[in-house]
């Protein structure tokens, strides 16, 4: 596994900011997470971004809590949690890899609304995780791949986003010569 010590840190940090209801603190621990994911490619760093990502989604819609089976499915979703910690620490790879596992079977034991809303969350977060790896020059093959997501899902999902990203907005390739020569030229 690569980045532990980064991933214990987002997981430690994550489940203070779920006890202190700090859902914004959440969804930029995720975005650290991704950054990682984007440089190492690493599966366990983007199967952390999704499922942190995810929980500060799911943690936003007061709504879920009022659903059947929520009580549940959190207690779950904290005791994975404590378990990925535990398993970090004690640089248990395999034991982390279950207790993420352990979230996803979770979910497949929901009934009724609240299964489709949280599979709607994490479906819709792994193909978010997938345009923000993209934005940071994966190649969108890889990327989905690395996702599980498909070409089309992130195809549509980036070309949306695009507008929305200074980053994404090419710089002709006379404006780079220029910037590269100013660059010499100090």
């Amino acid at each position: 596994m690569q980045e532990r010590e980064n991933i214990l840190r987002i997981f430690r940090e994550t489940k203070g900011a779920v006890l202190r209801d700090d859902v914004a603190k959440i969804k930029n621990l995720s975005d650290q997470t991704t950054n990682t994911a984007s440089l190492t490619h690493d599966p366990d760093n983007i199967a952390a971004a999704v499922i942190i990502y995810s929980l500060s989604k799911i943690l936003q819609r007061e709504d879920y809590k009022t659903l059947p089976g929520w009580e549940n499915f959190y207690k779950v979703y904290m005791g994975a949690i404590d378990k990925s910690i535990d398993a970090l620490e004690r640089r248990n790879d395999e034991g982390f890899r279950q207790s993420i596992t352990q979230i996803r079977e979770a979910i497949g034991k929901l009934s009724g609304k609240l299964k489709n809303y949280i599979q709607d969350v994490f479906r819709s977060a792994e193909i978010n995780k997938a345009s923000r790896i993209y934005e940071h020059g994966i190649s969108m093959e890889k990327t989905a791949r690395l996702l599980g997501v498909t070409l089309f899902e992130l195809a549509r999902y980036a070309g949306e986003k695009e507008d929305d990203i200074p980053e994404s907005i090419t710089v002709s390739v006379k404006d780079r010569v220029k910037f590269a020569m100013e660059m010499f030229e100090k």
